[in-house]
């Protein structure tokens, strides 16, 4: 790319095509590109009955009774429903074939591989949905998230959305630094991390990040979850660390 004044020039470009397998096709939801255009055209041309059928498989608390209000520049959708995303993620399936099958396949660097079931999920998230209000986090309380890429990451998201506590997600090789900040813009009550992370074949200090963090602001923080991941020593702070 090179930019002179308001212009930017590109200089590769791409006109190919990748179509894909016919066995592929035919495990698609959608087959073809014209099957796309259809579905497209409906949504503009028939709104109503493209989300009504589209949405059939979301579990709605209750159900919406107008699909738009559009009063420019503000849109709000489904008009009147009320759900809760976890049951539409987990809870509709416990009582299929589903329940069973795996929600997630996870390997970690050092060579793990576990693998959990939706039915697996939906107790791990329920159980911690728990522990977040027996902790005081009650709805639109806010919830910073500082862990490595393991499965108790989502069951973390999914127990704050579960009881309506928002979640920041601060990726975990943001520094001391950049999480105390971002703690500090959502005001979160908790900080659920871990005592460290695996990356390039070394422990990733999350905890001693977080402790970092914690002292140089964040008065906002009532409590820490701390996720036994690497099994090394860390400090517990007594009556908030968990």
């Amino acid at each position: 790319m090179s930019s002179t004044g308001d212009a930017i020039g590109t200089f590769t470009s791409e006109s190919r095509t990748f179509e894909p397998s016919a066995e592929f096709r035919q495990r698609s939801r959608i087959p073809s590109r014209e099957a796309y255009e259809k579905l497209y055209r409906e949504s503009i041309d028939s709104p109503d009955t493209f989300w009504q059928r589209e949405t059939a498989e979301l579990v709605f608390r209750t159900p919406w009774k107008k699909l738009l209000d559009w009063k420019l520049p503000h849109a709000r959708w489904f008009v009147g429903s009320q759900l809760n995303v976890t049951e539409s993620c987990l809870d509709r399936h416990l009582s299929t074939a589903t329940r069973e099958k795996a929600a997630i396949i996870w390997e970690s660097e050092p060579g793990e591989v576990r693998r959990l079931s939706y039915a697996e999920l939906h107790d791990q998230v329920v159980r911690f949905a728990a522990a977040l209000r027996s902790l005081g986090v009650n709805k639109g309380d806010r919830v910073a998230i500082y862990m490595g890429m393991v499965p108790e990451t989502v069951a973390a998201m999914l127990a704050c959305a579960r009881i309506g506590a928002p979640h920041s997600v601060v990726f975990g090789g943001f520094t001391a630094a950049s999480l105390r900040d971002r703690i500090e813009d959502a005001g979160a009550v908790m900080l659920i991390t871990a005592d460290g992370g695996f990356r390039g074949g070394k422990i990733v200090e999350l905890k001693e990040a977080a402790d970092k963090a914690l002292s140089q602001g964040c008065k906002s923080i009532r409590s820490v979850i701390v996720l036994k991941r690497t099994a090394h020593d860390v400090p517990m702070k007594y009556g908030r660390d968990i």
